[in-house]
């Protein structure tokens, strides 16, 4: 999976043509206690919009919560003006230098987002947060914005980052976007879990810092919410809900057992 930000950059991409949306059945966890329901639903950040994933489990998950936890709440167009300046950029009180590799990465996931129609208005997290708000739900965020954004700017440095114009590169990354979607509508987290693999393997301090770390203070999150009773639907990268590090492993280390709901 692209990282977050990177993928979140999608948003520019051009509309999907209107398709036939057959069913699809993202993977959706649940833990709880005798008052208290913690959904945890693995999004897709950009989508294509040819598949109508928002029913069935996932949609009966959501109508039972009283609030939607996403990783963070974005108040304004962030990303165009990121991507576009290379120097440190002023977002009301945030301060943001970007490196060359992130810059590089995300518009290079722009153009491959792009060639398949993904955008972040089709997102599952867009779709969530409208949803929420049209029905009066609150909706918070497990991180800041800035601190989102500190995290990248702390990470390792990577290798050139391939440009738009390195058509292997752009088919690989643009075919890579399309299977992880497929899977992700049906459920199968094979695909994340090899990512991460990879990820760990290739760059051991970002994996840490993107998934490790973040998973385990979402975990202390989640069972420090366990205490208030009511519902909560939260949703996050789906990478974030496989492989060893899982927010769910991360839940069972504390005593938390989670259970597929679909």
């Amino acid at each position: 999976m692209v990282g977050l930000l990177v993928v979140a950059a999608l948003a520019a991409a051009t509309p999907a043509v209107a398709q036939d949306r057959p069913d699809a059945a993202p993977a959706i966890f649940v833990v709880g206690d005798a008052d208290t329901t913690v959904y945890l639903f693995g999004t897709f950040h950009a989508l294509d919009g040819k598949s109508d994933w928002f029913n069935n489990g996932v949609r009966h998950a959501f109508d039972q919560s009283n609030e939607l936890v996403l990783e963070t709440v974005i108040s304004e167009p962030v990303f165009p003006q990121i991507v576009s300046h290379p120097a440190p950029v002023q977002l009301r009180n945030l301060s943001v230098t970007p490196s060359a590799s992130f810059l590089a990465s995300t518009r290079m996931a722009i153009s491959a987002g792009r060639s398949k129609g993904l955008q972040v208005d089709n997102g599952a997290d867009m779709v969530l947060r409208r949803a929420a708000e049209a029905d009066g739900k609150s909706v918070e965020g497990l991180e800041t914005l800035q601190s989102q954004l500190n995290m990248f700017t702390r990470m390792p440095a990577a290798g050139a980052a391939p440009t738009a114009g390195a058509p292997n590169a752009m088919n690989s990354l643009s075919d890579s976007m399309l299977e992880m979607q497929e899977a992700w509508k049906q459920g199968d987290q094979a695909i994340f879990v090899r990512m991460l693999g990879q990820l760990e393997r290739g760059s051991p301090n970002t994996y840490r810092m993107m998934f490790t770390e973040r998973n385990e203070r979402w975990a202390d999150w989640i069972r420090a919410r366990l205490q208030t009773p009511g519902t909560v639907f939260v949703a996050v990268g789906a990478g974030h809900l496989a492989g060893k590090d899982s927010v769910l492993v991360k839940l069972a280390e504390r005593g938390i057992p989670s259970a597929r709901v679909n």
